[in-house]
């Protein structure tokens, strides 16, 4: 390994267990926050790209009433606070929740989260929110409590967050203008009146500002969802994401609409697009200067249940946890052993990182003085950070840029699975070219193994597929392959830098 993996903003950290780069932060941006709060964030994977490698989430539904209406969502789906439009299977009762959260616990020993985000808004169903959230406490004091919501009823719940250590609350904003939020929410009910237009969005602004401020005082780390809606407030965006890091949100996440005329919603309706990849990317970029970005949100469903980008809901529905028999004290010892485990692993990662990060780059006629554009490359992955999938196995693809600066994280593409076997890729033909649609851009796809005829089409299509690293670290191989890219020229030059200033 020749090039370094780490930017300037990506060099590790040693406090708090926490580095930069797995927080999605700078060591500037980290400097402010306690070990304490730093400990938070490491093992949280909503809130640590490195930690979704490696740790699993679940989300229970028992919030069914919602105090606003969304333009991008259906009451019969689950609403956009970090999910995607689709039926919550089972709604639940907070001793269901509990019974739930703990098989969970039980046989997906990495679960560190759990968070109440719907269907509706966990603050506008108090009763059932803080009963799950007070039982959890008591019956489950290992797993992370989370709360997302709409920000209309924060104000007034913000104390009894803090009561019940919720460290980790997730705020919707989508706008800090009422002209443009008049666009979005057509109505909120809120001190027993249903009120529309201008005057609702300004008072939803004003208490989502408040709740945000309200966390902020009390160390509550905070991380701000914005649905990106094209010619509504995409542009507008680059702005919210300003306030709210002013405000003291941890964290910004920028995600795409999605408005399917299918799920029934006025957007999806109306024929509002959502953003291309690429607009959605430059967004983040942009927002980024003025904000820690998180890149790597799945959109999760209400129920969602496992590893962010997969979901194992349907193992643990009410009926089957019944039937479950449980030694929970067993369980909390073998969680505690897969979670050192975990945190073995995560330290070694770190100093491999800190080990490239000390390389320069070569010198020589090859790359003194020359500027090499960057490459969006896809990697296939099943989790733990390794290239582990198999091309027609995958349903997604991460997404990384590699430069001369490093290796950043990009995002997530989803796909239909092509193969459906485990040696042999089957006659899928349009799941096949959806996936080489979502993997535009993209110069180099990594992957376990890959069958001739994708390897064909990908070739076609001008991506190169590369099965030459598999079971490697996806950031070290995604370098070492740019890094043959510059000696092997394939990469297209730009001018050297003295030619630029004098051209």
């Amino acid at each position: 390994m020749e090039l370094t993996v780490l930017n300037e903003e990506q060099s590790p950290s040693t406090e708090g267990g926490c580095s930069a780069s797995a927080c999605g932060s700078s060591d500037d941006q980290l400097a402010h926050l306690s070990d304490e709060i730093k400990q938070k964030v490491h093992n949280h994977p909503c809130y640590s790209e490195d930690a979704h490698h490696y740790f699993a989430r679940m989300h229970v539904a028992v919030a069914p009433a919602c105090n606003i209406q969304c333009h991008y969502c259906n009451r019969k789906y689950d609403c956009a606070n970090e999910s995607r439009p689709g039926v919550v299977s089972e709604l639940l009762t907070p001793d269901q929740a509990v019974k739930k959260t703990k098989a969970v616990a039980a046989n997906i020993p990495q679960m560190t989260v759990l968070g109440i985000a719907g269907p509706g808004d966990p603050l506008a169903n108090l009763d059932r929110t803080f009963e799950t959230f007070r039982r959890l406490s008591a019956e489950a004091p290992d797993i992370k409590l989370c709360v997302s919501t709409n920000g209309l009823a924060l104000p007034d719940a913000v104390e009894e967050l803090a009561k019940h250590n919720i460290d980790h609350v997730t705020i919707t904003i989508n706008t800090v203008d009422p002209e443009i939020g008049a666009k979005i929410y057509p109505w909120i009910y809120w001190n027993n009146r249903r009120i529309r237009g201008k005057k609702a969005a300004k008072i939803l602004i004003e208490r989502q500002q408040k709740g945000l401020e309200m966390l902020v005082e009390r160390g509550i780390l905070v991380k701000v969802n914005s649905v990106m809606i094209p010619g509504v407030n995409d542009e507008h965006l680059k702005e919210v994401s300003r306030i709210v890091k002013q405000k003291g949100a941890f964290l910004h996440n920028v995600m795409p609409l999605i408005a399917e005329a299918e799920h029934g919603t006025f957007y999806g309706v109306m024929g509002q697009r959502g953003p291309s990849n690429e607009e959605l990317m430059d967004l983040q970029d942009a927002c980024s200067g003025d904000m820690n970005m998180m890149r790597h949100c799945r959109q999760c469903r209400a129920d969602a249940v496992g590893l962010l980008g997969e979901d194992r809901g349907d193992e643990f529905t009410i009926d089957k946890i019944e039937a479950m028999d449980i030694d929970y004290d067993a369980a909390m010892k073998k969680r505690a052993i897969i979670h050192q485990g975990i945190e073995e692993e995560l330290a070694e990662k770190e100093k491999r990182r800190a080990a490239l990060a000390a390389v320069k780059v070569p010198s020589g006629p090859a790359v003194d003085n020359k500027h090499f554009r960057p490459v969006l490359m896809a990697v296939a992955t099943s989790g733990g950070g390794m290239i582990n999938q198999h091309f027609g196995h995958a349903t997604e693809f991460l997404i990384y840029e590699a430069s001369r600066d490093g290796v950043r994280f990009i995002s997530h593409r989803k796909v239909d699975q092509y193969c459906i076997g485990d040696d042999s890729c089957g006659e899928k033909e349009s799941a096949l070219a959806g996936s080489i649609r979502a993997l535009s851009g993209c110069e180099v796809v990594l992957c376990s193994k890959i069958g001739f005829e994708p390897w064909g089409l990908l070739e076609e299509a001008g991506i190169a597929p590369n099965g030459e690293h598999a079971m490697e670290p996806i950031e070290e191989a995604v370098m070492d392959v740019y890094e043959e890219m510059i000696k092997t020229g394939k990469l297209d030059e730009a001018k050297s830098e003295d030619s630029q200033m004098t051209a």
